[in-house]
């Protein structure tokens, strides 16, 4: 397991007003602190694109505004972020509200991202997870399942992990206690894996 983490955040929680001036004093702190996640980004993008080039594909799931950050990571993929390349299959777990809506009814809402898993991903996959908490308890039942089927597994998250901490191949934990500080990094990440992705040679892909 790769990861990259602090034990303890000194940025402040998600408490009061705060303003603009304020937010970008904070947000430059972490990301200044977040430099240090550097070697990790790095590898998570590697692993994505030896993933995509032997075959597999991406999938990613997450909720709330973190499902937004699952779902602009994969039409990045299959649409395109900069560059004029081929679309590379990436499926979001979070966008087909009749699985989730059916799989919701039927098992309960903590296996709507584990129950997709299973019936679409397969060995030499990746799942990327987001949860600014660490917490969410249908993130952490995909990552389990994701092990369970070989699936590499890269967990997006913030604060001290919470209980996704050290269950992932590959763990990215902005050092802060704001959700929204932590979902503007995790979109800075998500942009350098889309610039390695998009400079890569996808000719020899079938």
């Amino acid at each position: 397991m790769i990861e990259s983490s602090y034990n303890q955040s000194v940025f402040a929680a998600d408490t009061g007003m705060v303003s603009y001036l304020q937010s970008v004093d904070e947000l430059i702190k972490v990301l200044t602190t977040s430099l240090q996640l550097e070697e990790c980004i790095d590898t998570a993008a590697q692993t994505i694109k030896r993933s995509i080039l032997n075959g597999g594909k991406l999938i990613t799931c997450g909720n709330g505004g973190s499902a937004a950050d699952a779902l602009h990571l994969a039409e990045e993929l299959v649409g395109r972020y900069k560059a004029e390349r081929r679309s590379l299959p990436a499926i979001c777990l979070n966008a087909d509200v009749t699985a989730i809506t059916c799989i919701g009814n039927d098992y309960g809402f903590d296996e709507i991202y584990a129950r997709q898993l299973e019936g679409l991903g397969k060995l030499g996959d990746v799942l990327v997870g987001f949860s600014t908490s660490g917490n969410s308890p249908n993130i952490i039942k995909a990552f389990e399942q994701a092990a369970s089927q070989g699936i590499t597994t890269i967990f997006l998250g913030g604060k001290d992990g919470g209980a996704i901490k050290d269950m992932c191949d590959i763990e990215l934990i902005v050092p802060s206690n704001t959700t929204a500080r932590i979902q503007e990094v995790h979109t800075l990440i998500l942009h350098q894996w889309l610039e390695e992705l998009d400079t890569t040679d996808w000719s020899d892909l079938k």
